[in-house]
């Protein structure tokens, strides 16, 4: 994931309040499992997936593993 790291405004935690970091998580889609950098939440552990990210490559990969 291409994250910003110039951003001066930091992304939060809608429940935890606690500023997202950057760190590798564990995605499962149909039978594969995947480890990639994202932001997530140092509490609850809640990732955020960005709307170009979901839309753009995680579309193609998931229309690339559904063609298998």
């Amino acid at each position: 994931m291409d994250v910003d790291k110039k951003q001066d405004i930091p992304w939060l935690c809608d429940k935890c309040k606690k500023e997202l970091v950057l760190d590798k998580v564990k995605v499962r889609y149909l039978e594969g499992n995947f480890e990639v950098e994202l932001l997530k939440c140092p509490g609850c552990n809640m990732v955020f997936i960005d709307e170009e990210l979901a839309t753009g490559k995680m579309l193609e990969v998931e229309k690339e593993l559904e063609d298998k």
